[in-house]
């Protein structure tokens, strides 16, 4: 049953800015652009917008790097080969020492964006620390987390490049010059893109157990792995597998004060196999809800398989499986 207690979920800032640790990284991400395969770009207004993937061909390399970004110099994310899954051996591992506010503050992709209306409208989810900058959100005022940067990046899943009208609304909502923002572009069919989602597999964890009412003050430490997708030219597949990736092959172990009952109780309630819609890939999901993601339901959205280690009995709970079957169906494998 899912868990239906909240405590209060403030979280006190830390004093580190995510997005001057972020700036920290984006500098060396600048400066070696042309080897990774990026191009970078000043908008009109000052704005410096960093392509990954639309007119460049990007990289994995980049792809890391800008998932570390992503998390505001507070997550570490390597890729690793794992020989017990011979078709898709290729792991992504991230790892936080301060998973709530690198994943629910800075990496979850929670900013709707928009400019203008009809077909030609730009439509943007942002993700990244500038989003603790203009805290447009409502998960803020949770967390209790305020970044007072004067710089900020954000990276959005996008494949055609923002109007300059729209980097100088998201700059004047962040409260900072348009000249210290960035934005970097990961469009989904890129190999940067397919990383940088496929990174969140420890974020949608915290974001699922926020969800359920989990104390996040209780979150101390956490982990995840989930399997490198190949990508796909059309955004729906491509889309789809990187959730894939995560709903049927993502692993995820946090580490957590409190009960052993609280522990096990969100261990049973995390997996993505409680979710009604569980069970094919996500790209016929998408298109049976008729490309509509709020009609898919949000229990969907976490890992196949999860541990919670309760820290203050040793003792560690387990639940849900990895659907190898599935991502063999989702991933387009061929022998």
């Amino acid at each position: 049953m899912p868990i239906s207690r909240r405590q209060d979920t403030t979280q006190e800032a830390s004093g580190h800015s995510v997005n001057a640790a972020a700036n920290r990284l984006l500098k060396r991400l600048k400066a070696e652009a042309s080897r990774l395969r990026f191009t970078n770009r000043r908008l009109a207004n000052g704005c410096t917008v960093i392509d990954a993937g639309i007119d460049t061909p990007g990289g994995l390399s980049g792809g890391l790097r800008i998932a570390e970004i992503c998390m505001g110099g507070l997550g570490e994310v390597s890729l690793e080969c794992d020989h017990s899954t011979p078709t898709w051996p290729w792991r992504l591992n991230v790892r936080s020492c301060d998973p709530v506010i690198a994943c629910l503050a800075s990496q979850y992709a929670g900013w709707s964006l928009s400019l203008g209306e009809g077909r030609e409208a730009y439509h943007a989810m942002g993700s990244g620390p500038a989003r603790a900058l203009a805290r447009k959100e409502v998960l803020f005022s949770e967390l209790g987390y305020v970044d007072q940067s004067q710089a900020g990046c954000l990276v959005l899943e996008v494949d055609r490049f923002p109007p300059p009208e729209l980097a100088a609304k998201i700059a004047a909502d962040c409260g900072i010059d348009s000249d210290a923002l960035t934005l970097i572009l990961t469009p989904t069919r890129s190999l940067a893109g397919v990383v940088q989602v496929v990174a969140r597999v420890l974020e949608v964890a915290l974001h699922k157990a926020h969800s359920l009412g989990f104390p996040l003050t209780q979150i101390v430490d956490g982990l995840g792995s989930a399997p490198l997708p190949p990508p796909a030219p059309d955004f729906i597949t491509a889309m789809g597998r990187t959730n894939d990736a995560i709903l049927y092959g993502g692993q995820v172990q946090l580490f957590v004060s409190g009960s052993d009952a609280e522990a096990a109780d969100l261990a049973r309630a995390l997996p993505s196999s409680g979710s009604r819609d569980y069970g094919k890939p996500f790209s016929d999901i998408f298109t049976d809800y008729h490309c509509d993601f709020f009609q898919i339901d949000p229990l969907l959205f976490s890992p196949a398989a999860v541990t919670v280690s309760c820290l203050d009995s040793g003792r560690s709970f387990h639940a849900g499986a990895l659907n190898s079957a599935l991502l063999e169906q989702a991933f387009g494998a061929t022998r």
